[in-house]
């Protein structure tokens, strides 16, 4: 699954039909990849199987599981729906069953075969007492193919008393052979190499075929076999061999008994005709069948030389542990965005990112295209968040096909810090963003390991049996961090706290985040409605979530209403359950939108809530209230708060989990609500954009990798 996820072409080679494989079919089809099923034997046709007498030599249940393997092969080859054959007839068969787009790639010689017959010694052709003739038997099924030499073999070794007979593998003789029992050698259980040894070791090879279409359709690899080890052959006229074998010239063919009498008997009485016929067939093979032959006679122009890669723009990997359709987080939000500025500034761009358990596809990797990208998902695993080698391996394997300049790393909780040993091994620069704390903390949102919160000291995990995890993950954090080529911030409070925690300070970069900016003018609001709040954090403590829930059921007012973001309903669970709430106000919970959706959600939004419980690095949602013109209250410091001017365009509160200055600030909109009626924020000039950012991206970029 995941390597069809980097492929540019996809062969299924004698696979069986079952579900699993068929998913992975679909999956090339998905991808566009047009897969072909290939095999070198007619085993996808039924009809034509039971034609071929060898399968009656089975027992019945091994012909009923050969008989409904054609079926699932032929259901196979019809999902692809492409062939590539080893033979002509072979394609032809495939054609017949319906399949128009066919191609014929030869089987050839490989670089087992090419090294063992290299290694073996110079065979010397002189008389001897005894001939060996070879017969390579690959199943008990071979059984009726060897009878059609069975005759002529008989007859020509007892005319000729040094011939003898070497079976290699499963091969039942009939009772014809009982006078010849002592010249007859039968060797079973060698490797490939060993066999080749042997077959080298003799001195005719034979390779007899009923007079099938199924044997039509088999390739000649027991030709080429005997051949590049130096041993001629006398062969049955199927049509992969009469394509090959020139009769008399590269070595035989026979269709009688009598022709396989007369021809065995020609080699085994003269050795210079044997030795003409094998050095003209070794000649042959090696011109005909090399690999690199087949590949430029008959895979380049089915698939395409291999082409240079020299790309023109800079190829920007980003990656985030959430990416669309998951789009969670404004780590997230920031990522998606930033990809359409990059392109627009002669940037290629693609993401790796995080995927869920899907029951309709198979555990691997998933490649798709979203925000105008090339995203590949990769399942993350268990308990590895901070240091992962196994998507490591999945950014080696994403990297070798897309082959980045640079990486820009983004949210990568889940996915950890061995991805950026990866780059430092392969030098490929690398920034981070630094969106959160969880390069200093096991806590996203927090700066100490044992949950308080500070910002002016460094961290101290208090002493515990923790603590041994904690340093290995302070360590491995910090390497990742001081191999990156740049670190941005996008506040100049967010570097603050890196800096106090020992990361250099000229090192960290502020590029603040752009946003999603109004695409119309607000719709007016109603005067007279009720005061409308809005909280788009979810349930964390963090956020402020019980902090706002107090404050609203404290409030004796009722002309308001609270709308509350329930951003895991996309996730497809939910988190917020309004009926916890006991309030004289309205409250309503929605899913999270969309970036195409914030105007529409905040149309209907006064005054946007954001007492987040620590140091925001940045704060996305509230430069999306204030560019719509919504008021907004927030705590302060944090970069939430840098483009907050109290009483202008906001209230600003101190972080506190006490309920005191929310409820002051909310209850002093509430006593002017038509103050909400024509408002607009007056500093929206000082909001950052997207373009902005991916400018600043750009220049960093170019910079890094000397452009």
């Amino acid at each position: 699954m995941s390597e069809i996820q980097v492929a540019t072409q996809v062969i299924f080679y004698r696979v069986s039909g079952d579900d699993d494989a068929l998913q992975l079919v679909r999956e090339a089809h998905r991808l566009n990849l047009s897969p072909r099923w290939e095999v070198d034997d007619l085993i996808f046709d039924r009809s034509e199987y039971l034609k071929n007498t060898n399968i009656h030599v089975l027992k019945k249940k091994e012909q009923r599981g050969l008989l409904d393997g054609a079926d699932l092969f032929r259901l196979c080859l019809l999902e692809c729906g492409r062939g590539l054959a080893s033979t002509a007839k072979l394609a032809q068969a495939m054609k017949n069953i319906g399949i128009s787009d066919v191609a014929v790639v030869e089987n050839a010689l490989d670089g087992e075969t090419l090294a063992v017959a290299k290694s073996l010694p110079q065979l010397s052709f002189r008389e001897k007492e005894a001939i060996y003739i070879c017969y390579g038997s690959g199943s008990r099924a071979h059984d009726v193919d060897f009878k059609e030499a069975q005759s002529g073999l008989i007859a020509a070794m007892k005319a000729e008393p040094r011939l003898r007979l070497r079976i290699i593998g499963s091969l039942t003789l009939s009772n014809a052979f009982e006078s010849l029992q002592e010249r007859i050698e039968t060797i079973s259980e060698l490797s490939y190499a060993e066999y080749l040894s042997v077959l080298a070791d003799s001195d005719i090879a034979i390779a007899p075929l009923e007079d099938t279409l199924f044997n039509d359709c088999k390739s000649n690899i027991k030709f080429l076999e005997a051949s590049i080890v130096g041993v001629a052959s006398v062969c049955s006229p199927a049509n992969a061999f009469e394509n090959v074998v020139r009769d008399g010239e590269n070595g035989f063919l026979a269709s009688s008994a009598s022709v396989w009498q007369e021809r065995l008997l020609a080699l085994a009485q003269d050795v210079s005709l044997r030795h003409a016929l094998a050095t003209a067939a070794r000649r042959d093979v090696l011109e005909l069948y090399m690999p690199e032959k087949i590949a430029r006679n008959q895979l380049f122009p089915l698939y395409g030389a291999p082409s240079a890669f020299t790309p023109e723009k800079m190829r920007i990997l980003m990656a985030n542990v959430f990416f669309a359709p998951r789009s969670f987080g404004g780590a997230t939000i920031v990522a998606e965005a930033m990809v359409k500025p990059l392109q627009e500034r002669q940037c290629e761009v693609s993401v790796l990112t995080c995927r869920p358990d899907l029951d309709q596809k198979p555990s691997g990797n998933i490649r798709y295209v979203a925000c105008g990208a090339d995203v590949l998902s990769v399942l993350p695993g268990r308990g590895a968040s901070v240091d992962n080698p196994t998507i490591a391996d999945d950014l080696a394997r994403w990297a070798d096909a897309w082959r980045p300049d640079l990486v820009h790393f983004h949210a990568i909780q889940e996915m950890g810090t061995a991805m950026l040993r990866l780059c430092q091994a392969r030098q490929i620069p690398y920034v981070i963003t630094l969106h959160d704390c969880w390069w200093l903390s096991d806590q996203l949102f927090l700066t100490k390991d044992d949950g308080s919160y500070h910002l002016d000291k460094k961290i101290h995990p208090k002493r515990s049996t923790y603590e041994h995890y904690l340093q290995a993950r302070r360590a491995v954090a910090r390497q990742g961090i001081l191999g990156a080529a740049a670190l941005l911030s996008p506040s100049e409070e967010h570097k603050r706290l890196y800096v106090n925690n020992g990361v250099p300070a000229e090192r960290i970069f502020i590029n603040r985040n752009g946003f999603c900016w109004p695409a119309r003018l607000r719709r007016p609001r109603e005067p007279g409605s009720l005061v409308r709040f809005a909280f788009v954090g979810g349930v964390g403590h963090i956020k402020g979530y019980e902090l706002i829930r107090e404050c609203m059921a404290s409030l004796t007012q009722n002309n308001w209403e609270l709308v509350l973001v329930d951003n895991t309903l996309n996730l497809g669970f939910p988190s917020i359950d309004p009926n916890e709430w006991r309030v004289r106000g309205k409250v309503t919970v929605v899913p999270a939108y969309s970036q195409s959706g914030l105007d529409e959600f905040y149309d209907k939004v006064d005054v946007l809530l954001f007492p987040s419980q620590w140091r925001e690095s940045y704060g996305l949602s509230v430069r999306e209230a204030l560019s719509r013109d919504v008021w907004v209250i927030s705590t302060a410091p944090g970069g939430q708060s840098e483009e907050i001017v109290e009483g202008v365009n906001g209230n600003l509160i101190p972080i506190t989990d006490k309920v005191g200055p929310l409820k002051k600030a909310v209850e002093a909109l509430l006593q002017n609500p038509a103050r909400f009626d024509r408002y607009a924020n007056p500093l929206k000039d000082r909001l950052p954009t997207y373009d902005r950012q991916a400018d600043e991206l750009v220049t960093l970029y170019k910079k890094i990798l000397g452009r």
